[in-house]
């Protein structure tokens, strides 16, 4: 399977207008925002887990990354209530579920494979902080190392903003709406553009909160070919 495979062109996404599709597991549905691969597969996708469902036990042999953008996820390791941002690495295991039900923006198998760092952090209780040359930007760092960054950022209402993305970067909007090339994003809205590109955007009247990773696409290659040895 291929959803916006090609990750060398600009895709914008809203996924509030998407279809549930339900996943091997009852009570869990997902919305695609790239695929690569079948149930194994290099994924980006919106998954709604309903009230008391679960999925399986199961380790992340490609790694796993999430923030939980509605209700309360849970496993084994803790509640994760909105606004939490956790990044499970490859060989890692663990059973989620949600009893009271949540919604949450997820990555697979887009980790280096050596990757072992485990993050779990609480967006809520860190304070943003001003970034430096951005006027009215503010940034809540979760993750960085040689291959990616990955923050989020408060832009002040009808802000402009650039961003580099010399190796790619993605977007998601958790609220507000912001204009980017043309295209009106709103909460839930998606964005990925291609190595060699620049951010170029400004927010809407009431500013916008957004989720970004940047400089990860240099290894997308790779883990294709890892997605397509486990398939084979």
């Amino acid at each position: 399977m291929k959803i916006n495979a090609n990750f060398d062109q600009r895709v914008v996404v809203h996924s509030a207008d998407l279809e549930w599709v339900k996943s091997p597991m009852p009570g869990v549905d997902r919305r695609p925002l790239d695929r690569v691969g079948e149930e194994v597969a290099r994924a980006t996708s919106i998954v709604r887990y309903a009230p008391g469902s679960e999925f399986s036990p199961h380790v992340h042999t490609g790694g796993e990354e999430f923030v939980v953008l509605e209700g309360v996820f849970q496993d084994e390791h803790g509640d994760f209530p909105t606004g939490s941002y956790i990044r499970n690495p490859p060989q890692s295991k663990h059973k989620p579920g949600s009893e009271p039900g949540c919604v949450i923006f997820v990555k697979l198998w887009q980790f280096e494979p050596q990757d072992r760092t485990h993050v779990r952090l609480n967006s809520n209780f860190m304070k943003p902080v001003p970034l430096q040359g951005a006027l009215g930007v503010e940034v809540i760092p979760l993750y960085i190392d040689e291959y990616e960054e990955v923050n989020i950022q408060h832009w002040a209402a009808n802000t402009n903003v650039d961003v580099a993305a010399e190796h790619g970067l993605e977007l998601l909007v958790l609220s507000g709406d912001l204009t980017e090339s043309g295209d009106s994003l709103k909460q839930g809205s998606w964005l990925r553009l291609p190595s060699g590109s620049t951010l170029t955007a400004q927010a809407g009247s009431q500013g916008a909160k957004v989720w970004i990773k940047r400089n990860h696409l240099h290894s997308v290659n790779a883990q294709i070919d890892r997605i397509n040895a486990v398939n084979a």
